[in-house]
């Protein structure tokens, strides 16, 4: 059998490795971390040790039956908690209570905390920690993330944890595409239950609500390509007579643009992205369905002009939801 150190040295290898695929596999799916912090950093520098001799400078923990507690009750909290075990051993919360001091100690206005949503009872008891600690409790925000479900052709795939049988981020990346992916992980609150159908996000159709927002932006970039053919000279596009647009479809849809700025204001003060992909998804509903009746393209060159600046506006509304979104806006589809 092998030895402690053995063990020891396996692990950190195999931790390494998960760590780097981890690592990858965000990338491609386009999101970046500025910072990666090891919990056991946490105890190896000493940091939990330090923790705990703070707060007992702040007469925030007392001694009971060969523990050490935390005096949460006095900041909140149900029930006081223990940090250090009878074994002299600290538990998960002392390593999350160094943790947050580290986040206060860089000196961010905001600290938001992504957790599962089974750690809704875990809220109350971190913020008695850092009103203990003497911070400012205003500036702690989390964030609750559901479970997703997924798909395939509206049936669920089956995993499970004890046959080893799961789906990695990768191979969803991989079989939907980023974009796709993207898409449908924005597309609910983040604390509602996600159906991630696979199926559909590969579909090439207007049931899929990433391809058809891609293709309203494709769509309109084609338009701008055949009026250059036809001769249009789309740098007069400012000197457009926009009186011409007095259609009921042109009013609705620009009173839509219109929202946008509050939408993205809504989001900033919510935290909940899952607005922005409504809104696209109902702009390119209101375009698709005007374009089908109105020809932007005509005989009427000043209503030619007209339209191809309205549709300019639409054209940049989409592809600056889509650049929020990190989801690409492709010119050909």
């Amino acid at each position: 059998s092998l030895s402690n150190k053995e063990v020891e040295f396996f692990s950190s290898i195999a931790q390494e490795k998960i760590l780097s695929m981890i690592r990858e596999d965000l990338t491609l799916f386009r999101v970046k971390f500025d910072k990666w912090y090891s919990e056991k950093e946490l105890h190896k520098n000493g940091e939990v040790s330090k923790v705990i001799g703070f707060l007992k400078q702040k007469g925030a923990v007392y001694e009971e039956n060969g523990a050490l507690w935390l005096n949460s009750t006095k900041y909140g909290d149900e029930k006081d908690r223990v940090v250090i075990r009878k074994n002299g051993e600290p538990t998960y919360l002392a390593s999350d209570i160094a943790y947050h001091k580290d986040k206060y100690e860089r000196g961010y206005d905001l600290i938001i905390n992504l957790w599962g949503a089974d750690h809704h009872g875990y809220i109350a008891r971190m913020k008695s920690v850092i009103e203990a600690m003497g911070y400012d409790t205003e500036k702690f925000k989390v964030i609750l993330i559901q479970m997703v479900n997924l798909l395939r052709e509206g049936k669920p795939v089956a995993m499970g944890k004890r046959e080893g049988e799961f789906i990695t981020l990768r191979e969803v990346l991989e079989e939907v595409g980023v974009d796709a992916a993207r898409y449908f992980f924005l597309e609910r609150k983040s604390d509602a239950h996600l159906n991630f159908d696979l199926t559909l996000a590969k579909e090439q159709s207007n049931n899929n609500p990433v391809y058809y927002i891609q293709y309203a932006y494709a769509r309109i970039c084609s338009i701008f390509r055949k009026a250059k053919e036809k001769g249009v000279d789309t740098a007069k596009l400012k000197e457009a007579n926009l009186t011409k647009l007095s259609n009921k479809k042109e009013i609705e849809i620009l009173k839509k643009i219109d929202a946008f700025e509050e939408i993205i204001k809504l989001i900033a003060t919510t935290f909940e992205p899952h607005h922005l992909t409504f809104y696209l998804k109902e702009l390119v509903g209101m375009f698709h369905a005007y374009y089908y009746e109105n020809p932007i393209l005509s005989d009427d060159k000043e209503l030619s002009i007209a339209r191809l600046q309205f549709i300019k506006a639409i054209q940049q509304v989409i592809k600056n939801g889509l650049m929020l979104l990190n989801i690409e806006a492709p010119e050909r589809m």
